[in-house]
């Protein structure tokens, strides 16, 4: 298995300390924080190790404090609820004896019902994009002078674009990009680690997108940027090994906050899970050295 995969899989594997008490292991992304989709990948996980025969179909979650990458995280689960249909239950992390996020999540008992959806954009398969880093290239290449709202990283996951903002256009109004991901390598037939990864990828981009505008303006090193809260729906079984589009736009920015929101839709256009996500988006009265975190 491709090596990055192979450690957010070991990430996942929360230590049991008691029966509601879990502890992650931290990794740092490359900006001194821990990545906010790491924490909420374990949160889930933390949360599902309490439940039984019930899929997780909606989270709410906020971020409280910058998780430290060297220290591990706890993760405290509070059973809030069992009911005959729907459990309900409460995840708190903890370092260094304070709370840097909290959660409520809800699962359900499988159900058989209407199911109806949205219409999946038409768009370009990904087997016909560029990934990622060369599609920020092309950016640089066509505006070697203006700021890039995006930065390649190595992650465990492939990005295929849809299109990117052209930075030679000038300033944009309305935020939104279109990208296809998967995981780099297969994973097993295991519907809890694939909710669990798609919670982790889900933070990719939205807060990206919420700041683009701003960032095109005047870049990254220039911006307070930090994940508020997130949420999310899993709508339908999904496999994050096979190809995903993350179609995300940011209707609005007001008092230094950005939202922005996200569908996921399979290849075969099922829309497999809806994302939200609030964000600071501030300018620094200095530029600050290390670049923000979210993309």
């Amino acid at each position: 298995m491709n090596p990055m995969l192979a450690d957010v899989l070991q990430v996942l594997r929360l230590e049991r300390l008691e029966l509601n008490l879990f502890r992650g292991e931290s990794r740092d992304p490359g900006h001194r924080r821990v990545f906010g989709g790491q924490v909420l990948g374990q949160a889930v996980a933390a949360a599902y190790a309490t439940v039984e025969a019930r899929a997780v179909h909606s989270l709410h979650a906020y971020f409280l404090r910058a998780g430290d990458p060297d220290h591990h995280i706890v993760y405290e689960v509070d059973r809030s609820r069992d009911g005959t249909s729907f459990t309900s239950r409460r995840v708190v992390a903890i370092q260094h004896g304070e709370q840097i996020f909290h959660m409520s999540a809800s699962f359900q008992v499988g159900e058989e019902a209407v199911d109806r959806q949205g219409s999946m954009p038409d768009v370009p398969a990904p087997e016909t994009l560029p990934d990622m880093a060369s599609a920020i290239a092309d950016m640089k290449a066509r505006a070697p002078d203006r700021p890039r709202p995006f930065m390649d990283h190595q992650r465990p996951f492939e990005f295929r674009p849809v299109v990117l903002p052209d930075p030679s256009a000038g300033l944009i109004t309305e935020p939104h990009m279109k990208l296809w991901f998967r995981a780099l390598d297969r994973l097993p037939d295991d519907d809890i680690l694939h909710r669990c990864l798609l919670a982790y990828a889900s933070d990719y981009y939205l807060l990206g997108t919420a700041g683009m505008d701003e960032r095109l303006a005047v870049g990254r090193r220039e911006l307070q940027m930090a994940s508020i809260d997130h949420a999310m729906w899993f709508h339908r079984p999904v496999r994050v090994d096979e190809w995903l589009l993350y179609v995300l736009d940011s209707p609005s920015a007001s008092s230094a906050r950005g939202f922005a929101r996200g569908s996921i839709f399979s290849a075969d256009g099922r829309l497999v899970a809806s994302t939200a996500q609030e964000g600071l988006v501030r300018r620094r009265k200095k530029p600050d050295a290390a670049p923000p975190s979210g993309e």
